[in-house]
């Protein structure tokens, strides 16, 4: 006769096995001796993510459990943070580790226009496999550099097959060739020789600042543009009701194009310092966040030092300013999601703005700006709305235009807000040699592609939208007569139905149906529903902007899209 096994007290059956990975002793060790030192807390988990991608070149499943275990969560909720994000490689049991050396490639429309794809296939060939990876990655902030590529942690954009593979070979005997100086930038003592916070021996009335923003017309630089001292006396009003409040710096610019707060950050990090320590003052916030997307390491140890050097002086209290990193996520520069990254989860975007009770960070009112929002914030306050309020085509205000494509020197350039499309190309030296203008995109991958007739509308909010583009980040990107519009507008949607964080059906099944209905001559027809549906029930503006791409299309190029 069998024999039964013996029912429990609760009425169940004992397993004959654990439940789960079983925890080993030799990793639990590894992760604490790693975290040593540092805060165990459930929003750092992504930090501490960071570290073990760092210290084993990969995310083992016995480190995640380990992980799990001395920060007292469940392994699911750990691994389905860990595979959320792009620059976290998981490997299970049994399984081969990527190589120690990582070779990523850009893959957006700047960089393909550049040849990023014939350099891809050529690395790929040339390398050996089983020692460096060559990924094909989205945007990585060095359009003006095109084709961006990055060895591990060091930027070699626009270097050619046979210099990548030499850097490559070198890294392979020498890890700190893989590795990058922070940038040559002004530092704290050139800052304060110009005059930077001066304004701390006599804090401005926080009504005296919100004024001098309102005069001085600046709005979100970001993408949305909503006028900056609104938000800042919102934010004010619910902190004071919480009691408590938040500052978050928004660094994770991930849209193809957009590049102008690296360049921001790299050449004059304490106008963005200064101007996030003002708005703390004006609304109350205890604890100033940047969030720094991934792909910006040297940016990451300057910004380390600075704000280091900061505190040193007095001039930040210890922990006054954290400094996170991001891992590969585009969604997280929504804002909502970005403060659901901060707090060590998924980027999954919110239905509530976070300076709404609750709905912030901690579940505390929190300020979210955009670098260019504060760098110009800092310089209204302690120079004066004057050197803003610039008037142009009847338009008024300045903006730095990330400008990328084919213009002879692309880079970040500073223009009124009225500037058209002539005069941005004008100062990025014009057209290159043997191309003609043909169409460009004036705010990123979201933003629409418009006509090269269309070159005497402002490039400011609100003059774009007739034309079914906006301004969005002013990431501007220049195409010519050699240049494939339609597949501009696949490569636009095949970025956003990549980075959809997957948590809306429109967004996350419409950006890949739009994409299949791109293949071909185009469906006009029902992208035009398939657009509708998007804009009207995606949560967040990925998928409400997203068929901008193919909108505009249709619109301005309706040959493009019939012979594509």
């Amino acid at each position: 006769m069998t024999k039964k096994t013996a029912i429990t007290k609760n009425g169940r059956r004992p397993r004959p096995f654990p439940k789960g990975r079983p925890l080993e002793e030799a990793a639990l060790e590894e992760v604490r001796e790693l975290l040593e030192g540092k805060m165990v807390r459930r929003d750092l988990l992504i930090e501490h993510l960071h570290l073990l991608q760092d210290r084993f070149g990969h995310l083992a499943a016995r480190h995640l459990r380990a992980l799990a275990e001395i920060l007292g969560l469940s392994q699911a909720e750990v691994w389905e943070v860990a595979s959320f994000y792009a620059h976290f490689d998981l490997v299970k049991e049994g399984e081969t580790p990527p190589p120690t050396l990582t070779i990523r490639v850009c893959d957006s429309l700047p960089c393909r226009m550049r040849g990023a794809e014939a350099l891809a296939e050529a690395l790929a060939a040339t390398l050996d496999p089983g020692k460096v990876r060559v990924l094909r990655a989205p945007c990585m902030g060095r359009c003006d550099r095109a084709p961006a590529v990055m060895l591990g942690k060091r930027d070699l954009s626009g270097r050619n097959v046979a210099q990548l593979a030499a850097e490559a070979r070198a890294a392979a005997a020498d890890p700190a060739r893989t590795r990058q100086a922070p940038p040559p930038a002004e530092r704290l003592a050139a800052a304060r020789a110009r005059g930077a916070y001066r304004w701390r021996d006599r804090p401005p009335a926080a009504g005296e600042v919100l004024a001098a923003l309102e005069t001085a017309g600046l709005r979100g630089m970001g993408g949305a543009g909503f006028p900056t001292h609104a938000k800042w006396r919102i934010v004010r009003e619910n902190v004071a009701r919480a009691g408590e409040g938040h500052v978050v710096v928004n660094a994770d610019e991930g849209e193809p194009g957009t590049f102008k707060d690296r360049h921001l950050l790299e050449t004059a990090p304490h106008r963005v310092l200064e101007g996030a320590l003002i708005a703390a003052e004006v609304v109350g916030a205890r604890t100033v966040w940047i969030y720094l997307r991934d792909e910006y390491p040297a940016l990451h140890a300057l910004l380390a030092e600075e704000i280091a050097a900061l505190e040193e002086a007095g001039l930040a209290a210890p922990g006054r300013i954290v400094l996170r990193r991001g891992a590969g996520a585009y969604i997280c520069g929504e804002e909502s999601a970005l403060i659901e990254s901060l707090e060590g989860r998924r980027g999954l975007p919110r239905h509530r703005p976070p300076y709404v009770a609750e709905k912030g960070l901690f579940g505390k009112p929190t300020l979210v700006n955009n670098v260019e929002t504060l760098w110009w914030a800092g310089r209204i306050v302690t120079e004066g709305p004057e050197i803003f309020a610039v008037e142009h085509n009847g338009r008024r205000g300045l903006r730095h235009y990330s400008v990328s494509g084919r213009v002879k020197r692309p880079g970040v350039h500073l223009l009124p807000a009225g500037a058209t499309i002539g005069e941005v190309i004008a100062a990025a030296g014009g057209m290159e040699e043997g191309h003609r203008f043909a169409a460009w995109v004036p705010g990123g991958a979201s933003s629409g592609i418009l006509p090269a007739t269309l070159d005497d509308v402002p490039l400011d909010f609100g003059c774009l939208e007739p034309h079914g583009a906006f301004i969005g980040s002013a990431a501007v990107m220049v195409l010519s007569d050699r240049d494939d519009i339609a597949d501009a507008a696949r490569g636009f949607l095949a970025f956003f139905a990549h980075e959809s964080c997957g948590q809306c059906t429109p967004c996350r099944a419409g950006c890949a149906k739009a994409l299949q209905l791109m293949e071909g001559p185009w469906d006009a027809e029902r992208l035009g529903r398939l657009g509708a549906l998007m804009r009207d029930a995606s949560i967040c503006g990925l998928g409400q902007a997203a068929p901008n791409a193919f909108e505009t299309v249709l619109r301005h190029f309706p040959d493009a899209a019939r012979e594509s």
